[in-house]
């Protein structure tokens, strides 16, 4: 593609443009390197390595700052944005239908539920996110929620070619949307689940958080798009006043949504049985249907996932989408049982690394508990402090038994992430070495009891002065369990 293609400059050098990048080490001949501020450092200051690398054009919006030793600059008013919508146009071969999730918890599922239940009914669809890049019989691991543009527009075209995917369902994480890694694509339906503390380490306030995620809704969210919103939440009339002023559809769920509303939900042993009302006057209709997933908040995540796929299709078959619901398998690493027959009691799996998570997972398991409820986890280094001491009172009011360990310590001293956990939960013991953790929860467990392993889910490694070990709490649970 032409540089004066990509750029709409006529004047541009009519060059050949092979790709674009923000990391200097990444360039290649033909590219052109996208130079803006970071979080920890100032791409301008790499513009001369980017141009011994073979960058042929540099984008950036640095007033003054005409040729970089010759070549072109590109000057934009957003750098980050024009650096996605490029990165598109270079790689991106979009879907008919692009989602996208955002809310501090639950957005992994989401996405999960929303590709299994399209998939079930006929809708050859595509997710991206924590879990990593999925679609009809293709599968990428990854980790990051909202991939940089580059990464994301070159899965989004690999998903398509290998797939024939019409419709792709993101994860849009408050950093995604703050650094515009979501720009260059056309969402159609955006959804918010909820807002609780997380991430302030970045962005420093709780009104900051939620601004940023705002920025969905009133900046990437297409003219006329439909916004999915959880009805429950305290910020929904906030929410949908922003909407309604940006000129966006709005479609709510949860027990107060007016397009799908949880009617009843009544606890079984393998799940919940609930009773849904979708639509609005002569086109409300109610259905009942078991699902095999416990907890309100998964019951909440799969209204959202089912409302999303109704904003987005609105001429599906509802008796057979919701007869689906009871084919949605738990989503990897979230709630997530082990099988522990010998000790006739329940061990579950889950990434809640956050104090909304954790709160949300012992709440889901207590209901189905007869004996007591056990928690092990910890929380990451270089990450937000203040949610840690949260984290330990949540535990300390909702589990009757807690060990702290550790979760990615990364650069932290471990035993400084522990304390601050510790603090506010005095009938914690501290075990810093994860396997032997879950060892001696195993070795306390009683019949009717409940173990909840949180923190990093799906994860397969232990992120440690700067080292990756190996590490799945699924894999290291279940050889714990054989050893018994």
């Amino acid at each position: 593609m032409k540089l004066y293609e990509l750029t709409g400059n006529i004047d541009a050098h009519n060059v050949e443009i092979k790709g674009i990048t923000s990391d200097s080490r990444a360039v290649e001949q033909g590219f052109i390197f996208a130079a803006f501020q970071g979080v920890q450092s100032d791409g301008h200051d790499f513009i001369e390595a980017a141009i011994e690398q073979g960058a042929i054009a540099v984008l950036s919006k640095r007033e003054g700052l005409e040729t970089a030793n010759g070549i072109p600059v590109i000057h934009v008013k957003n750098a980050r944005r024009s650096y996605g919508e490029i990165a598109a146009a270079l790689y991106g071969d979009q879907p008919e239908r692009v989602y996208a999730v955002t809310g501090t918890s639950g957005k992994s599922s989401i996405v999960w539920f929303c590709r299994e239940l399209c998939l079930m009914n006929g809708i050859k669809a595509g997710s991206i996110g924590t879990m990593g890049v999925f679609g009809d019989n293709y599968a990428e691991e990854g980790s990051l929620t909202s991939p940089e543009p580059v990464v994301l527009h070159k899965a989004i075209a690999r998903l398509k070619s290998e797939t024939q995917m019409t419709d792709l369902f993101l994860e849009a994480s408050s950093h995604g949307i703050d650094q515009e890694r979501i720009a260059g694509l056309d969402i159609h339906v955006a959804a918010f689940t909820n807002l609780s503390h997380e991430h302030l380490d970045y962005h420093k306030t709780l009104e900051d958080y939620f601004a940023a995620k705002m920025r969905l809704f009133t900046v990437f969210l297409e003219q006329g798009g439909a916004a999915v919103i959880n009805a429950d939440i305290p910020e929904y009339e906030t929410i949908k006043d922003l909407c309604y002023q940006s000129n966006r559809k709005i479609l709510s769920y949860g027990s107060r949504g007016s397009d799908v509303t949880l009617v009843s939900s009544k606890l079984l042993a393998d799940g919940q049985d609930i009773v849904l009302s979708i639509g609005q006057g002569k086109y409300q209709k109610t259905f009942e249907v078991k699902i095999p997933l416990i907890g309100a908040f998964q019951v909440s995540n799969l209204l959202c996932a089912l409302t999303m796929i109704l904003a987005g299709h609105p001429e599906l078959d509802r008796e057979k989408l919701i007869a689906s619901l009871s084919n949605i398998k738990p989503v990897p690493g979230r709630l997530e049982p082990i099988a522990y027959p010998k000790a006739k009691a329940q061990i579950f799996i889950d990434y809640a690394h956050k104090p909304g998570a954790l709160e949300a997972v012992l709440n889901a398991v207590r209901p189905h508990t007869t004996g007591e409820v056990h928690v092990v986890f910890g929380c990451g280094g270089n990450r937000d402090a203040e949610k840690r001491g949260l984290m330990g009172a949540i535990a300390q009011k909702l589990a009757d038994h807690i060990i702290v360990t550790d979760d990615n310590p990364r650069n932290e001293d471990p035993a400084t992430i522990r304390a601050a956990i510790l603090d506010s939960a005095p009938k914690a013991i501290e075990i810093g070495d994860r396997r032997q953790a879950i060892a001696h929860a195993l070795a306390h467990l009683k019949p009717e009891d409940s173990l909840i392993i949180a923190g990093k889910g799906h994860e397969s490694g232990q992120l440690a002065n700067g080292t990756t070990t190996p590490f799945d709490d699924r894999t290291v649970t279940r050889e714990e369990i054989q050893k018994r």
